[in-house]
């Protein structure tokens, strides 16, 4: 069952990719290249300015790409999507199985790597832990797979889109299930590659381009400390294998490593180094740039990547280490820091935005956040709850405002929109659920998960508890403010543009369906699950997959109830705040964005993290490799090296050619002149003699 959850995506990613080759191949057999996207001057779908569905300029929706699609399209949208609807089903069966059953599984594949005491081998490990993962990333995968179908109807190449999904939710799967850090590095690398293929699945568009290379480029600074931190540990246990660092563990407390002439904490160290892997996967406060310009791709992508996959890695990365974490106090301080950080950094950035993408994206931030202030109190299972319940309502959320922007053709401006709710009531009422479920409304699945984190930080000993709970708390009034002011806007008010407002009407059922499973799954994926995530029943279910800190989901249930209340009050305040704002009085933000130029801009410009980095990274590296290609290539390796020495015998012999002339009398010339002087030495040579 196991290897069927695993290998099902990759199965149906390999079967879209030989349809998406051939169907290419089809449509041209001589193999030319051919920018079929400029073809007579038609409106292509990625050539379009900011058209993200397949919707030309006019805003028509009776738009062909001038382009044909690739033959089997439809082979491969329902063969990879009925393959990941069986994964996911099988793996609400493991959780069931591992769970409830403790059927735990550890399920040999092949040996991979032998070389001295490194010995990697390719396992499935499967724990309570694996199981919500699976459950989570295969639930939404094949749900953004069946929305996808309606979504990028217009796409000529739907084949290629599909494998790609497919192919990033094995990379995910096979970081879930990895028995070691090696296996795990594999998955983490390869969920790197599919979130580049697919944000730049546009490659016409210069942005999707950039934002692709922007995200692989600031996950490789992650990326390298994390893999500085599995070195580390293969050098203090001599092993990746999770189970042999976990014995071992106890005994390196005390142990010091020689860091850069620095005597290191080992453990602290080590898992300072993975968990700065984490913050670049998972968009923490300065690697945390990437996110927002991943909003390039098709949307599916920005559900598929911030809800349920890539950016969870690094939470689940520190809840599988938590056996390593627990035992080193100063690392979990840094984890609760950067977390809060996040929650509230990310929170003030989407006050502000207008893009519909970009303000559930920083929504995505600081909600991860969230979850590794979780992380650095001690309750990995409560991180892990949020990790749960968000995938729901933040794929709900993104897929919802996808149906928005299909239905706005292709407009994501919420400066644009307004009124739509007599329009499109149907995406409506599950963006409301997705709202109430992330503000943390009473009852909802955020509701649950939300407020555990807040009073884990509260009851927790970090030295940063309360730095964390009172990040936490105010981005809980930030979050309701600003997730409201998207819905007020969007399906609010007065219409701004008359003639999109006018040709508005709901998605295809491809798309409403998934969304309306989200919408249940936002309520229902609370309550139910409380008790064995954040209740007494944690350590009966996660058993030996989390090592959780002691007493701390006790506490949790003994803290004031004003403690216990304060979030929702918090949430209550940011809605009405954001009514009066948007449904009362409207021109209060205006005069308010007005009277506060400096902070209107600080905050629209994203605390200016990218021109920061632009002026510290990036030109100084562009400066030093144009240097190194004029002086460095050009002058010193092609002036002195194999091009110099080159140029110069050519210019001797070029010197040397001149002398052949092809005249008889030049040629009777030189050689008296050479008799002449053979004569001259002879005589005052023998003479000198």
């Amino acid at each position: 069952m196991y290897q069927a959850i695993v290998f099902l995506p990759l199965l149906g990613a390999i079967l879209a990719g030989l349809i998406a080759i051939f169907g290419a191949h089809a449509r041209n057999p001589s193999g030319d290249t051919v920018d079929h996207h400029d073809d007579h001057g038609a409106h292509s779908h990625a050539a379009v300015a900011h058209d993200d569905h397949g919707h030309d300029d006019h805003g028509h929706d009776d738009h062909h790409p001038s382009e044909p699609a690739a033959q089997g399209s439809r082979a491969a949208e329902l063969i990879t999507t009925g393959l990941l609807f069986v994964s996911a089903g099988l793996s609400w069966f493991a959780l069931v199985d591992v769970g409830f059953l403790k059927h735990d599984a550890r399920i040999a594949l092949l040996p991979w790597i032998n070389s001295g005491d490194l010995q990697v081998a390719w396992a499935l490990r499967v724990d309570t832990l694996t199981a919500v993962m699976l459950v989570v990333v295969n639930t939404v995968s094949s749900l953004v797979h069946l929305y996808s179908i309606g979504y990028m109807d217009e796409d000529p190449h739907r084949p290629r889109f599909f494998a790609y999904l497919s192919l990033f939710t094995f990379a995910m799967l096979m970081l879930v299930t990895a028995d070691n850090l090696v296996q795990l590095f594999f998955g983490w690398e390869g969920v790197g590659l599919a979130s580049y293929l697919l944000i730049g699945f546009w490659y016409q568009k210069p942005s999707a381009n950039a934002a692709a290379i922007k995200a692989f480029v600031v996950n490789r600074v992650g990326d390298f400390g994390f893999a500085l931190g599995i070195f580390a540990i293969f050098m203090l246990v001599g092993s990746t294998d999770f189970e042999t660092i976990f014995h071992a563990a106890p005994g390196l407390t005390g142990k010091t490593i020689n860091f850069l002439g620095w005597k290191a904490d080992a453990l602290t160290l080590t898992c300072l180094l993975l968990f700065m892997g984490a913050m670049g996967k998972s968009a923490q406060f300065l690697l945390h740039t990437w996110l927002p310009d991943a909003m390039e791709g098709p949307t599916p992508v920005s559900a598929l990547i911030h809800a349920a996959t890539m950016v969870t890695a690094g939470v689940f990365m520190v809840a599988r280490l938590s056996p390593l974490f627990e035992l080193a106090p100063n690392a979990q301080a840094v984890v609760m820091f950067f977390g809060a950080a996040t929650a509230f950094f990310a929170a003030t950035i989407g006050l502000v935005q207008n893009d519909i993408k970009r303000i559930v994206a920083y929504s995505t931030c600081s909600q991860l956040g969230y979850m590794f202030v979780a992380m650095g109190a001690g309750a990995y299972s409560v991180g892990m709850f949020h990790l749960f319940t968000h995938a729901f309502f933040k794929a709900l959320l993104f897929l919802g405002s996808g149906s928005v922007i299909y239905a706005m053709h292709h407009e994501q401006d919420i400066r644009n929109m307004g009124g739509l709710k007599d329009r499109i009531p149907y995406t409506y009422a599950v963006m409301v659920i997705g709202t109430l479920a992330l503000t943390g409304f009473p009852l909802t699945a955020g509701y649950f998960s939300k407020d555990a984190i807040i009073e884990s930080a509260y009851v927790s000993h970090n030295p940063f508890a309360f730095y964390g709970f009172l990040m936490t708390i105010i981005a809980a009034a930030l979050t309701s403010f600003y997730s409201w002011r998207l819905i007020f806007k969007t399906f609010h008010g007065e219409p701004h543009d008359q003639e999109h407002y006018e040709a508005a009407h709901e998605a295809p059922v491809w798309m409403l369906v998934p969304i309306g499973i989200l919408a249940a799954g936002s309520i229902l994926a609370g309550f139910p699950f409380k008790e064995l995530f954040a209740g007494h029943a944690v350590e009966e279910f996660f058993r030996e997959s989390l090592k959780m800190h002691p007493h701390i989901i006790e506490e949790m249930h003994h803290i004031s109830p004003w403690i216990a209340f304060l979030p929702t009050v918090m949430m209550v305040g940011g809605f009405l705040v954001s009514w009066l704002f948007y449904i009362r009085r409207p021109y209060l933000p205006v005069e308010l964005a007005a009277q506060q130029p400096l902070l209107y801009q600080f905050l629209l410009n994203k605390w200016y993290f990218d021109e920061l980095y632009d002026l510290i990274f990036v030109r100084p590296a562009k400066w030093i490799g144009y240097q190194l290609w004029k002086k460095g290539d050009g002058f010193v390796i092609d002036g002195f090296g194999p091009d110099g020495v080159s140029a110069r015998v050519l210019d001797v012999t070029r010197n040397v050619v001149k002398i052949q002339t092809g005249y008889l009398y030049h040629y009777a010339f030189a050689m008296l002149i050479g008799v002449a002087g053979l004569i001259t030495w002879f005589m005052f040579g023998l003479g000198g003699q």
